[in-house]
Formats: structure tokens, sequence, C-alpha cells
């Protein structure tokens, strides 16, 4: 990855640090994670042979309460990735007001290559080896790029093992049968609907006459896409690794669901006489009113950033835009709805699963959805109304406000010993 996120992240919390007139003496510590562990992880696959994963868990604050943050396995997994991710869960957590600071985890491997088996031993391991630092009271787990509910059940299980007794609260997005949210699977998706709803009507434009791109088709990008559909929204383009498809009158995406869903194949392979092939580069080009990145970090780079044409950016990615491209953007009035809010509702129905969890309560899910739209609301409007009365830019707005709860806190509880 040629950009650096941590380095994107710490201009983001200088910026509005310096903004807030805080000292750099009252936000020092925050620069710096507070643990990073790197660990190695032994497989025996199934072939016999020994491979050895890198594995991280870092924690970025434990100001405001017990660190949350999920955990991918990924090819390009880094340290500096890592420590990025868990900063930016610190202010996600921090701006819609959870008693959580940011914590996040990852796995160097390319699961597409590995059996279940080898799947299951990888993350039993590694769960093994994080040990020390995870626990309801301390670090709770989730599911990020490229792990799962079922992935979440290995390690509740681990660690339960460990403990001598079955410990729910240990992750959130488990399966429903071991302690899940009823909601949780599609609450990302559904908080990036609830923002981009919210944007529109602030702007006085119709969902149903915006054209919408969404790179990424993971789970938020597939449930972010189908619940746009089902609302009207002419979405017509979508991709994931594989690359894309366009196409101008707008796509089905119910039959690209069910085509995904029922055979296991990526987009690339779809087929559909008005639609055509294009790369996830092209797809972040095109001409639309509404672009949503919904894959991996620093997708709109400096290098790419001048042929971006949407005319509103809303960040379902963590980081999908470099600090450099942000500027740009900003420069040019192009409105971005940054990460640490249009993708919180994950965190926020984690949130609920994990106070279910250890408070042995169950919700339903119609109840969950209406506390993740208030919640999502509440902020976006926090946002709205210091990016107006500052004259800053959402992202700005929306990092000045987590900061200053974080920096508060930090103040109030001092510097130990």
């Amino acid at each position: 990855m040629t950009d650096n996120p941590y380095n994107s992240m710490l201009h983001q919390f200088e910026r509005a640090a310096k903004l807030l007139g805080y000292n750099e003496s009252d936000y020092k510590t925050l620069k710096y994670p507070e643990r990073e562990l790197k660990v190695s992880v032994p497989v025996k696959m199934d072939d016999g042979r020994i491979e050895v994963f890198t594995g991280y868990r870092i924690q970025h604050s434990t100001t405001r309460g017990p660190c949350k943050g999920g955990i991918r396995y990924h090819p390009d997994v880094s340290g500096n990735e890592v420590k990025a991710l868990a900063a930016w869960m610190t202010w996600k957590c921090s701006l819609v007001n959870l008693p959580y600071g940011g914590a996040k985890g990852g796995i160097r491997c390319d699961p597409t290559k590995l059996s279940e088996r080898e799947l299951k031993k990888l993350t039993r391991r590694y769960t093994a080896a994080i040990l020390p630092l995870i626990g309801p009271e301390k670090d709770i787990p989730a599911p990020d790029i490229n792990t799962n509910a079922e992935v979440m059940g290995w390690v509740m299980d681990t660690y339960s093992m460990f403990q001598g007794y079955t410990v729910p609260g240990v992750v959130t997005g488990k399966p429903l049968q071991i302690g899940g949210a009823a909601g949780r699977l599609e609450a990302t998706g559904r908080g990036v609907q609830f923002v981009v709803e919210r944007f529109l009507k602030k702007i006085g434009r119709d969902l149903k006459d915006v054209t919408v791109a969404i790179q990424g088709f993971g789970n938020v990008g597939s449930v972010t896409a189908n619940l746009l559909y089902n609302c009207g929204a002419k979405i017509v383009a979508v991709s994931d690794i594989s690359g894309g498809k366009f196409c101008s009158s707008g796509l089905d995406i119910s039959d690209i669901l069910k085509y995904t869903e029922e055979s296991k194949d990526n987009i690339k392979n779809y087929r559909n006489p008005d639609a055509v092939d294009i790369s996830n580069a092209e797809l972040l080009e095109l001409d639309v009113d509404l672009l949503i990145p919904a894959a991996q970090e620093s997708q709109i780079t400096k290098e790419n950033v001048n042929r971006i044409k949407a005319k509103y950016i809303v960040e379902a990615a963590n980081g999908p835009i470099t600090f450099e491209a942000d500027k740009i953007l900003e420069e040019r009035n192009v409105p971005v709805i940054p990460d640490i809010l249009a993708n919180s509702g994950g965190v926020i129905v984690s949130y609920f699963e994990w106070v279910q969890n250890i408070q042995f309560l169950l919700w339903d899910e119609e109840y969950t959805n209406d506390m993740l739209e208030k919640i999502i609301t509440r902020s976006f409007e926090e946002i709205w109304r210091l990016s107006e009365e500052k004259g800053v830019s959402f992202r700005v707005a929306a990092y000045m406000i987590a900061v200053s709860r974080v920096v508060e806190a930090k103040k109030i509880r001092g510097i130990f010993p």
C-alpha cells in the first residue's frame, strides 16, 4: 500500500485538535496506540506442512471504556493499517457517544486459499495468542474483512474454553444461537442507508432521482446496495475484488445478489446484456451523483482524485480517501460524509449486542433498528450543525466532536501515575 493510513489518521486528528484550541500536551498521548501486540500464528495445514502467519491486535485508547474493533483476514494486513483502523475506531465510538475506545486486529493471510479446517485452526490459535488483551470488560473483537459470524463463534468458543465457562460478551457479530444480536449482520449497511437518506433530505434531493455507484460488494456494500435499491435508488454500478458492472439505466441489485449468493461467484462473471464490465478504478471515476466506497482504505488518492466526478461521497469503508485527496475534494466543495459516521452502524449494533450479553437481555430486531436510527440521526445532526457553525467540512466537524470527547475524558482522568 503506497499511502500510509496511519499518517492520514494523524493528519485528520491533529487538524481537529488544533481547531479545538488544544495544546499538543492535551492530546499527545492519543497520537500513539496504548498497546501493540504482534503474534506469530503457526498452523498445521491440511497437507501436513507448518505455516506461520503474522497477526496483530492493537488497542488505541481505553480512555472512554473497553476497546472495540474488528478482526480482518487479508494478504495486505500490516501494523500501520491495523494502527490506523484502531484509532478510527476510537473516533467512531466517541463520535456516536458509545462508552468504548478503539482497537483492531488482523492476520496477514489469504483466506480464499485456506480450507475451513485451516481457518478454524488459524482463528483458534490467533485467539489464544491475543488472549491477554481481550475480554468483555477489556477488548471486544467483531467481524471485519473476510471474517464473519462463524469466525466470531470460534473466537468466543476458544476464549470460553480458557475461562472454563461460556462468555458470549467477548465478541460481537456472533451467530444468533450463541448470543448474537438480531440485525447485526445488516447493521453497517443499514447505518449507511440512514446517513444517505438524512443527507439527501438535508440538501433537497430525492433518493429516487439519484444515481449511485458502490465500490465493494462484501457485507457492507451488498447490504447498502440492497437497502438503497429497495428504497428506489438507481444503482448504476457495483464492484467487488474481481471488477464490476455498469448500467446507465440501473442494475437489478436483487438479481446480482441472487447470483452471487447462489453461485458463490464474483460480480465479474455475472451476465446481463445491458451491463458492461468496468474496473474498480473506473467505478470510482464514474459521473454519478453519489459514490459509496465500501471496499478498503486508500482508494481515492492524490493520483486519481482529480478524476473523481461524483457530486457527493459517503464513506462506507474505513479510510477510503487519503488525507491529500480529502483536501482536494474539500477545495472542490465535494461533500464527503466521513467513515466514522457513515459506517458506524456496525459498532453501534455491536454495542447493543454486548449490552445484551453482559446483562442477559434479548432485544428484537425492530427495537435494535429503531435505536440504531436514533443514534445515527443524532450524530448526523450534531455534525451538520457544527459544520455550518464553524464553516468546516463534515469530516472536520466529525473529528472535532470525536476528539473533544476523548481529550476531555483524558483530562479528567489525568496521566498515571
